[in-house]
């Protein structure tokens, strides 16, 4: 069933050309950015999207992402007015308010690939954990020692929540703070360092490099226009694995993942 086919009974071929043509699902949440020049049937759209199986809620982005902790407003359209959900992807489960933490459906394949990468006994560090979805998926499938590290306290209380859902207490340790206070105060040096903090994280890699071990491989996210661009973020000096693209961010700019190895 294609959304554009439902709104073919509400919309004229004007509206239609400006329609929304996917929409993203959280657990059982379907969120929807919708065009300042469709607002007047904001409503129905949200109706229509209840006809799709198993969501019971539509919510309209409202705004940007905000502050550090990666967060934007929703406005409710339709079914049960609610934030909270639990999300299934890839056998683990995710417990979380779409409005309070960030999580994004779309790396869904892209925390099953890192995960698939890991080596048995790997002692691995989550930069930017949020609610947990790289540490656990990793947790399920390996046998490593993982250390993440969030900011958000809302993510952190989930975090916690989902380790214990998915039964990998014993395989991670969750730390709450900014990472430049809490890494250095790890004392650990590290095999594997995920960064999934796509705005700005080659600002950290410096921190990075101090804390991983010698051939040590980085997974770097960053915004970018192209794989070249995206690569150019990083140090020439290291030897770099893979480049591939996980998503979009917009028409021109998507979002890259750069797999490469400290030498």
């Amino acid at each position: 069933m294609k959304l554009k086919k439902l709104l073919e009974n509400i919309f004229t071929e004007e509206e239609l050309k400006i329609a929304p043509s996917s929409f993203d699902v959280i657990g059982d949440i379907a969120i929807i950015k919708i065009p300042d020049e469709l607002k007047k049937k904001e409503k129905e759209i949200g109706k229509q999207l209840l006809k799709f199986k198993n969501i019971k809620t539509v919510l309209k982005k409202e705004g940007k992402v905000e502050d550090k902790f990666r967060i934007r407003k929703y406005k409710f359209l339709a079914g049960e007015d609610k934030r909270e959900t639990l999300h299934k992807e890839y056998g683990c489960k995710y417990k979380l308010n779409v409005e309070t933490v960030y999580f994004s459906p779309r790396l869904g394949r892209e925390r099953e690939r890192i995960a698939k990468e890991v080596k048995e006994g790997e002692k691995i560090l989550v930069m930017f954990a949020g609610i947990g979805p790289y540490a656990i998926q990793i947790a399920k499938n390996r046998n490593a020692e993982i250390f993440a590290v969030e900011i958000n306290p809302k993510a952190i209380e989930y975090f916690k929540e989902n380790v214990k859902l998915n039964k990998v207490e014993n395989k991670i340790k969750i730390f709450e703070g900014d990472v430049r206070e809490v890494v250095p105060k790890l004392k650990e040096k590290f095999d594997r360092i995920i960064m999934p903090l796509p705005k700005d994280a080659e600002t950290f890699l410096d921190l990075a490099k101090l804390v991983a071990k010698k051939n040590a491989i980085i997974h770097l996210y960053v915004f970018a226009s192209s794989k070249e661009e995206a690569i150019k973020k990083i140090d020439e000096k290291v030897k770099v694995l893979n480049c591939i693209e996980c998503g979009t961010y917009s028409k021109e700019i998507s979002r890259y993942c750069i797999d490469f190895r400290i030498s």
